[in-house]
């Protein structure tokens, strides 16, 4: 949708929840808002730094941070090395796709990524060789680039920074897959080259007991496509953020996510574009649904759109479906825009449950109940599954997220 305009100079915070995706706009809005203690200004304002020194331990009083149960994160905050043998990483490297390292100040280390919390700052600090994976100019990889990663026990921590370089006119899907348990910041930094189109999928299948904190950055070269889909199915706590800004203009971005909450689990999924320059596009969609006592997902996504990014177009939206009492979930979409002289830009947000009538209309063609319920949820989620455009791994989630559906004893 198209903002409505004062003049081509005016400033605006847009900041709000709406089934529809209306917004509202009002050049005298006053950006600050608070929650506990802290005033927090626009999202181009936070902190974001190298240095663990400048990111306090959060309380839970920050905006940040009000949703998540930091009290339980104390070991993923912590300045001390993580275990070495925390991980086992798997790699599945196309031909033709470069593999090396890259120290701490080493480019293009550094480039995409700086840290916008204190779990981010201690992995990047606490890795000494980040991963590099580069894919070169014009190559088309036939088969995707898969990333394993295996947590070796409860309450081993470990910190990981990797670099992902798609080179100009390079075509590319990137999986990172992660199993087993452990404490695990995951730092993951993408470098898009001009013209080039790259996939990103980033699979949370941890065990009960895992904890995840992540962040995964993207910078968008002129004319490139980037795609970023989160699907997290397991874990006790994870929280992920994922960003893009751009580096030139006709990029183009779009982030998609799918999450299934069991009883206790805390799944949270934060997401920044950064319009920073003219004629980008971006489109965001996080799509989740919850089950059981204490199922708690949050999902916060941010845009802006600075004043020089005329002719921007952007959209996101969210959508939860509660299958039983107990559960709960947070959605903050935040939409700020400093110029009038968009394409469009608007936000949605919807947390329900069952839809009577498509039960209804199953039922009355002689579906029983559950498997009208297994349907309705099923074709829910697949529509996040749909975009990954990797059939094996399509088919592996569907069939993780049937025995989620077995298992939840909402059906």
């Amino acid at each position: 949708m198209s903002a409505p305009v004062e003049t081509a100079n005016s400033k605006a915070a847009i900041s709000g929840m709406s089934e529809e995706g209306e917004t509202l706009l009002d050049s005298k809005v006053d950006k600050h808002h608070s929650h506990g203690t802290e005033v927090m200004a626009s999202r181009a304002e936070r902190l974001t730094s190298f240095s663990v020194e400048d990111f306090k331990i959060p309380s839970g009083f920050e905006e940040e941070w009000r949703f998540t149960p930091v009290k339980k994160l104390a070991n993923l905050f912590s300045e001390t090395p993580g275990e070495v043998a925390a991980v086992d990483y798997a790699i599945e490297l196309p031909e033709g796709v470069v593999e090396g390292s890259l120290a701490i100040g080493q480019a293009p280390r550094g480039t995409a990524l700086v840290p916008a919390d204190r779990a981010a700052a201690v992995a990047s600090a606490d890795v000494a060789a980040a991963h590099y994976f580069g894919i070169p100019a014009g190559q088309e990889l036939s088969e995707p680039l898969k990333l394993t990663i295996t947590g070796q026990g409860e309450g081993l921590r470990a910190n990981s920074h990797c670099v992902l370089e798609a080179g100009a006119n390079s075509r590319a899907v990137v999986i990172l897959d992660h199993h087993g348990s452990a404490d695990f910041n995951g730092n993951l930094e993408i470098i898009v080259g001009e013209g080039a189109e790259l996939t990103v999928v980033s699979v949370q299948r941890w065990e009960d007991t895992a904890k995840h904190l992540g962040q995964h950055d993207a910078l968008i070269a002129k004319d490139a496509k980037y795609k970023h889909v989160a699907v997290t199915l397991g874990g006790a706590i994870v929280r992920l953020n994922v960003n893009a800004r751009y580096a030139g203009e006709g990029a183009e971005a779009e982030l998609f996510g799918l999450y299934f909450a069991d009883a206790g689990q805390h799944l949270e999924h934060r997401t920044y574009i950064d319009h920073n320059v003219p004629n980008s596009k971006s489109n965001v969609l996080y799509k989740g649904a919850l089950q059981g006592a204490q199922a708690h997902t949050v999902w916060v996504g941010d845009v802006l759109i600075q004043k020089q990014a005329v002719g921007t177009d952007s959209y996101e939206k969210n959508q939860n479906l509660i299958l039983t009492d107990g559960a709960r979930a947070d959605s903050v979409p935040n939409l700020e825009i400093e110029t009038g002289l968009i394409e469009g830009a608007g936000h949605a947000s919807s947390t329900g449950r069952f839809d009577d009538e498509h039960l209804f209309y199953l039922m009355a063609r002689g579906i029983s109940e559950r498997d009208a319920r297994l349907l309705v949820v099923r074709g829910y989620l697949n529509e996040v599954i749909q975009k990954i455009k990797v059939p094996a791994l399509e088919a592996e989630l569907v069939e993780a997220l049937e025995r989620e559906l077995e298992a939840s004893g909402a059906l």
